[in-house]
């Protein structure tokens, strides 16, 4: 038995834009992500003796999964982990004529939150994605990145981005990418909730608030976030934070509003939400001023927190935990 390991970063939305639904379902975004320091470990656990032939079927005989929020991670075909490889190995099968892989296990380690608006799913996809794109492409030739980016976006909305990670301008439903300058390492800390949100729902009631004649027009303007981006300097981003699903997971969950405030008085330069929520990512000017803001939360109750920076690099593979 051998081992494959990958690991990708988590997000924060610097801004998040929301239009109107489209008529696939999917919302028309504007967004401008950071990958954080903040990440999932995941293992190919490779059976060189067990070959599978590929008429059909997977490869993947198990999944197991530990660290944050462990238990409410799906240990079946619906992760999106699992359903990384399978749709690396269909492509290959489909385009390439692959007919036979190894059995593997999959095994994830959380670092990043579930159902917090992170992309802690999405991270899952991208590494599954490349930790089998690397025990394919030892007998099969490697595919281009745009093909890995086009695979990626058949799986979830900000799974191209986590296979990219830095700081980039997501439109489309997010997963069309351009690459943005940011100068500078930017300080957060982040506070978790105890219970996820779901991000249709949040969707769902941004969509009933504007039915009901709230004015929330979407943020589509980017110019001053990316001029802000170019300066480094951490005080001049806390003033072009902006998120559209903010005011509908703070109605959904008012204890999210709570915590925002909180952070605030706590001395944060800014608080949003992170994506959907119900992650708050509190913007601090240095590592030590984040360690301080997230002291303060914790020692009043908050349910869980922790530090990160960004911007971090995208899915790769690593040789130990530790990298």
């Amino acid at each position: 038995m051998r081992e494959i390991s990958a690991k990708a970063h988590g997000k924060v939305n610097l801004h998040l834009g929301v239009g109107d639904a489209r008529p696939d379902g999917y919302h028309e975004l504007v967004t401008v992500f950071q990958s954080l320091s903040l990440s999932d470990t995941l293992t190919l656990e490779v059976d060189d003796e067990d070959f599978v032939a590929l008429s059909e079927g997977s490869i993947v005989v198990g999944l197991t999964v530990s660290g944050l929020d462990a238990a409410s991670v799906p240990r079946d075909a619906t992760n999106l982990a699992w359903r990384g490889v399978d749709t690396l190995v269909d492509y290959y099968r489909r385009v390439h004529g692959l007919t036979h892989l190894p059995r593997v296990r999959i095994r994830i380690h959380k670092g990043i939150p579930t159902a917090g608006g992170m992309a802690g799913g999405s991270a899952d996809a991208a590494a599954a994605l490349v930790a089998t794109h690397a025990l394919i492409s030892e007998t099969m030739p490697a595919l281009a990145p745009e093909i890995l980016d086009d695979l990626a976006a058949v799986l979830g909305s900000d799974v191209p981005f986590s296979l990219r990670g830095g700081t980039m301008l997501g439109t489309g439903r997010g997963e069309r990418l351009t690459p943005m300058l940011s100068r500078g390492q930017y300080h957060w800390a982040l506070v978790f909730s105890k219970e996820g949100l779901s991000t249709p729902q949040v969707f769902s009631r941004l969509d009933e608030l504007r039915t009901q004649g709230h004015q929330l027009d979407p943020s589509i303007e980017t110019a001053d976030l990316a001029h802000a981006l170019m300066t480094g300097q951490a005080g001049e981003l806390a003033k072009h934070l902006i998120n559209d699903l903010q005011g509908p997971a703070t109605n959904l969950r008012p204890d999210i509003a709570r915590t925002l405030e909180r952070g605030q008085r706590a001395g944060a330069l800014a608080a949003v939400v992170s994506g959907s929520g119900p992650t708050c990512a509190l913007l601090c000017s240095s590592e030590l001023h984040a360690r301080d803001v997230l002291d303060d939360l914790l020692d009043e109750g908050f349910f869980s927190g922790t530090i990160a920076h960004g911007p971090a690099k995208g899915a790769h593979l690593i040789n130990d935990l530790n990298n």
